[in-house]
């Protein structure tokens, strides 16, 4: 789960702290009027049910709970409709060394609640959850067919066929059309080279040379497998797609308004409004959003020294989709993302410059969803004189060093 970043201000008179497990909950009720009691259910739904009326009958209204794997989603679903439920980091919520039950745990947890000391985890609606889903399994499939297609290119290049040293992209339409033609018994070099298309027909004899290998009915059965797996893999794809496209419907003025900023195409605005959601008041700030995506740097001082300022874990499957859409940016000439990359890449190098541009396009999808308005391009000009009269004052004490006075 990721890290919580969404603050619990409201203390409550009573709560219940469940400790969570794959076969087990532990519920420990705690408040004002009754002694505190600790009750173990099973995780079978009817067991739910029961824990739920239990408290119900109790007038509990706020529930706390840790983030363990993925067993805490099914009591979620079940309670959330009649408690207020608080899903906490685990890192956040640990007891003290050596008291360490279930039992404990769950009464320090909602010991934890009733002080208002949690910080709850940011849990977006079932429609972006599901959504967040179907975007992750297409990330999965995406590198199984990738992995799925070096394992062919090993085949051929075991085989000796170097088709990879003349095609560019191996499984383009050239290279895919070759590869068809190998599996379905074709040996004859020069009828392979017939099959080029494009630029490619003006390098038929380096693809006869290229094709003249050593090709086994083993390499052939291999290549036979990998080539039902990349094409049962791209007809999952396209159904996942077309489900995706579903969900879209219901907001698709912001998941235009997202493409507008530099370097997000649909796909990266696909990973925003799947993570993230498009409703930001759940975020006080942008700040608060680009702690929880994880990244800005992050805070460790000790004795007035600053140490490792490097930023945390927080939502990967953003955060890489994020990167992604940087570096396309940092690409695209005439914007401000581009100059202000390069920028701070001279003085803290390309790699923390890229994790700056994902933070500010984090930011300008913040607005974006919260205002409702396609992404503006800064003015530059205030931004460049400011540069520039640094870049002056730099040479200027540059030129004092070497002993040379601006008169001179």
């Amino acid at each position: 789960m990721e890290q919580a970043q969404i603050n619990y201000d409201q203390v409550v008179a009573c709560g219940c702290g469940i400790d969570v497990h794959k076969d087990t909950i532990v519920a420990t009720v705690r408040g004002q009027g009754f002694r505190e009691e600790t009750r173990t259910f099973k995780t079978f739904t009817s067991s739910l049910k029961e824990c739920a009326s239990w408290l119900k009958g109790l007038c509990i209204t706020h529930i706390a709970m840790e983030s363990t794997g993925v067993y805490w989603k099914p009591v979620y679903n079940i309670m959330d409709d009649d408690f207020e439920i608080l899903l906490v980091n685990a890192r956040h919520i640990k007891n003290v060394p050596g008291h360490k039950t279930d039992r404990k745990d769950s009464a320090w947890i909602a010991k934890l609640l009733l002080s208002g000391l949690l910080k709850g985890s940011f849990i977006p609606p079932r429609f972006n959850r599901e959504l967040r889903e179907l975007y992750r399994y297409k990330r999965k499939l995406i590198g199984q067919r990738v992995s799925e297609c070096n394992r062919l290119h090993k085949v051929l290049e075991d085989a000796n066929i170097k088709l990879g040293s003349v095609v560019s992209d191996v499984f383009g339409a050239t290279g895919w059309a070759i590869i068809c033609a190998l599996i379905n018994g074709e040996t004859d070099v020069q009828v392979l080279a017939e099959l080029s298309r494009g630029t490619l027909r003006n390098k038929k004899q380096e693809l006869m040379l290229a094709l003249e290998g050593r090709l086994t009915e083993h390499h052939r059965f291999m290549l036979k497998m990998s080539q039902n797996i990349i094409l049962n893999i791209d007809g999952f794809i396209a159904d996942i797609d077309m489900q995706i496209d579903k969900y879209l419907e219901q907001c698709p003025d912001k998941y235009e308004l997202l493409q507008t900023i530099p370097g997000v195409n649909k796909q990266s605005a696909l990973a925003i409004v799947a993570e993230m959601g498009t409703d930001m008041d759940v975020f006080p700030t942008q700040h608060h959003l680009a702690s929880w995506c994880g990244v800005c740097p992050g805070s460790n001082e000790s004795a007035g020294k600053k140490k490792s300022e490097r930023t945390n874990q927080g939502n990967k499957s953003l955060k890489t989709a994020l990167t992604e859409a940087a570096w396309v940016a940092t690409h695209m000439k005439g914007t401000y993302f581009k100059a202000r990359f390069e920028s701070l890449a001279v003085r803290r190098g390309r790699r923390k410059a890229l994790i700056a541009i994902a933070h500010k396009i984090l930011t300008s999808a913040y607005f974006i969803l919260k205002n409702g308005v396609p992404y503006q391009e800064p003015n530059q000009e205030k931004w460049l004189e400011k540069r520039k009269q640094a870049q002056i004052k730099t040479y200027l004490k540059r030129l004092h060093e070497l002993g040379v006075t601006p008169s001179q």
